[in-house]
């Protein structure tokens, strides 16, 4: 064996986070080659929609909680985010809607141009909001992925009568709360 590189103490920007988000990256951008922007998305929608069951019964086991209100939602939302390096933060909040904005992506500078990533955040929404909720349609406005300095997220609670829904939809799973099954 050749001369000991003293490798420990090198200085290389490695470790396991960005390793698993150059993977991620790396993996969204192989799709999006191979399979095309929608196929990609509908692949990470798969994947985000049960990362969002994963981490909303988390909280709800957490919170000792059945179901959250509008408000408790938002608070889900900025804390997952925060505790996964996002800087999302509350820039409205009603009974018919979250807006959401983000000053700092969970996977860092690896999001440029990876918008099939955004459905990851699409998908916990969604998925969080629509079983505590019953229904739910994330759209994104802005994201840093498409090439904006923040996100504009938009988590709607209801079915807006007589208007073409832009985002994604989703439906609740609880069938036992009153809630529509998927």
């Amino acid at each position: 064996m050749s001369d000991d590189l003293d490798l420990a103490n090198r200085d290389l920007p490695l470790d396991a986070d960005l390793f698993l988000r150059r993977m991620l990256r790396e993996l969204s951008g192989t799709l999006e080659d191979v399979v095309g922007l929608e196929a990609a998305e509908g692949f990470i929608n798969s994947v985000g929609s049960a990362m969002g069951r994963w981490i909303g019964q988390s909280y709800a086991n957490a919170l000792k909680l059945d179901r959250l209100d509008p408000s408790q939602l938002a608070q889900v939302f900025i804390d997952l985010k925060r505790r996964i390096n996002g800087g999302f933060y509350v820039i409205d909040l009603n009974d018919e809607r979250i807006v959401l904005g983000n000053k700092a992506c969970p996977f860092g500078e690896m999001a440029e141009g990876r918008m099939s990533l955004c459905m990851m955040t699409s998908n916990v929404f969604g998925r969080i909001a629509a079983d505590n909720l019953g229904y739910a349609r994330v759209t994104l406005e802005e994201t840093i992925a498409g090439g904006a300095e923040g996100c504009r997220i938009v988590v709607w609670l209801h079915p807006v009568e007589g208007e073409e829904p832009t985002g994604r939809e989703y439906y609740g799973l609880f069938p036992e709360r009153g809630l529509a099954a998927e």
